[in-house]
């Protein structure tokens, strides 16, 4: 999978992301979130349930959406007074500290 954009918060993670041609969406959804439960139960020693079943959903129509959507998503810690400028929070691809894809040829603009 490709991943454009992110933000981890305390209670939930929004990203935008492309699957792979093969896995279909609930595919890389079912690979985060199973990774990272796998990570947290056995280096934490953490025995319950991480994620909640299911997520919402999508699909990016054009620039203007996924442009919308980079901003919903950086300025999540900030709406929720984690910090006063989205690039402060460490943990966002708003922060400039990840290497990420870029955005799909059809989302430029």
């Amino acid at each position: 999978m490709l991943v454009h954009e992110f933000v981890v918060m305390h209670e939930h993670i929004h990203v935008i992301l492309t699957p792979a041609f093969e896995n279909p969406l609930e595919k890389a959804v079912q690979f985060l979130k199973g990774g990272f439960s796998f990570r947290v139960k056995k280096e934490l020693g953490y025995q319950w349930e991480v994620w909640q079943p299911g997520f919402n959903e999508h699909r990016l129509k054009d620039a203007e959406d996924y442009r919308g959507h980079v901003v919903y998503t950086h300025e999540n810690p900030v709406r929720a007074g984690y910090v006063q400028v989205a690039s402060d929070y460490p943990y966002s691809s708003a922060s400039g500290r990840y290497e990420l894809d870029p955005p799909p040829e059809h989302l430029h603009g």
